[in-house]
């Protein structure tokens, strides 16, 4: 007892001395930041690899291109001499992506409220549940049911909106369809639904229980609470989400590449049949390609790359200032 009693008595000296907080796991300590360094690290050397096999494939082919690679329309890397450019695989990703970003994240944003703040105790599980499990059906799937189903359907809703929001140019045109990047933006809103959902109302719980409370006792009606605690302080988390659900947006590949179809050049008018992305175009392209045209689709594949690295910068720049609500 004397002895323990003097160890802990010149630990707590040490520590009065230093100002240090006492210690009792070292070893663990040092093994959990370690660790947790070396996965950071080990992140960034794989994206650097990526990057660089991806530059080390793509400048064969770019070299041999014969036209600009950055404004051509034009996909004919096996043609002699080759010219392809990624204008239009840029378009129709952007495009599709964001199309789906305005008409999924409304929608999955209130899907979190209500199961987080509206749905019955009861039945809160099972809703989380079952929107989880949208997450987990395979990209095919959504693509057979777009393919099969989805745009059978469409060229009614098209003719519609041609007719009622033809003024717009972006729903215009002489011959709205069914394959078109409208479609494809459908598919893509419904499969990055549940990830923008299960986020958020991850978020939406970690509200602090007195900012509710405090919001309540002054009167507040559930909306206003969710409108002046739950929002503001999820703000953040939201983006965050929304920007994940675009990452896997521009990345979709078999879905869209099974939805959309393919027709030269840019079209702004999203209901007509016609469009390509980045992905769907190396699922469609890949498999005939010679040595050059898999270099220029692995170039394809560098731009999306960096695409989607910006959007995520950008993203992260977003939630920076918001740190105040973190």
């Amino acid at each position: 007892m004397t002895t323990e009693t003097g160890v802990e008595a010149t630990a707590g000296a040490k520590h009065r001395a230093t100002g240090r907080p006492m210690s009792t796991g070292k070893a663990g300590d040092k093994i959990f930041s370690g660790a947790a360094r070396g996965s950071g690290i080990f992140v960034l050397a794989l994206m650097a690899a990526i990057a660089v096999f991806l530059i080390w494939k793509a400048v064969p082919a770019l070299q041999k291109n014969e036209a600009s690679f950055l404004t051509t329309e034009a996909w004919n890397p096996n043609a002699t001499p080759p010219e392809f450019g990624i204008a239009q695989l840029a378009f129709g990703t952007v495009v599709s992506s964001f199309l789906a970003l305005l008409m999924a994240a409304p929608v999955a944003i209130g899907i979190a409220l209500f199961i987080a703040f509206y749905a019955p105790r009861r039945m809160t599980g099972v809703l989380g549940f079952t929107v989880d499990l949208l997450a987990a059906v395979p990209s095919i799937v959504y693509g057979l049911w777009g393919l099969y189903f989805l745009s059978r359907h469409m060229e009614g809703v098209s003719a519609f909106l041609n007719t009622t929001l033809g003024w717009i140019p972006f729903f215009g045109g002489d011959s709205p369809g069914k394959n078109s990047i409208f479609t494809a933006s459908i598919v893509l809103a419904i499969m990055i639904l549940p990830i923008i959902s299960s986020i958020s109302r991850e978020v939406f719980l970690q509200v602090p229980r007195p900012n509710l409370e405090a919001a309540q006792a002054l009167g507040a009606t559930r909306w206003e609470t969710i409108r002046m605690a739950v929002l503001p302080y999820g703000r953040s988390g939201m983006i965050g989400a929304s920007m994940l659900g675009l990452g896997r947006a521009m990345g979709e590949t078999i879905a869209v590449a099974m939805v959309l179809t393919f027709v030269p050049g840019i079209n702004i008018h999203l209901l007509e049949d016609g469009g390509a992305t980045f992905a769907s175009n190396i699922a469609n392209s890949f498999a005939e390609a010679g040595e050059t045209g898999r270099g220029a689709l692995i170039a394809s594949g560098l731009v999306l790359f960096v695409i989607t690295l910006l959007v995520n910068m950008v993203a992260r720049a977003v939630v920076a200032r918001r740190k105040e609500f973190v």
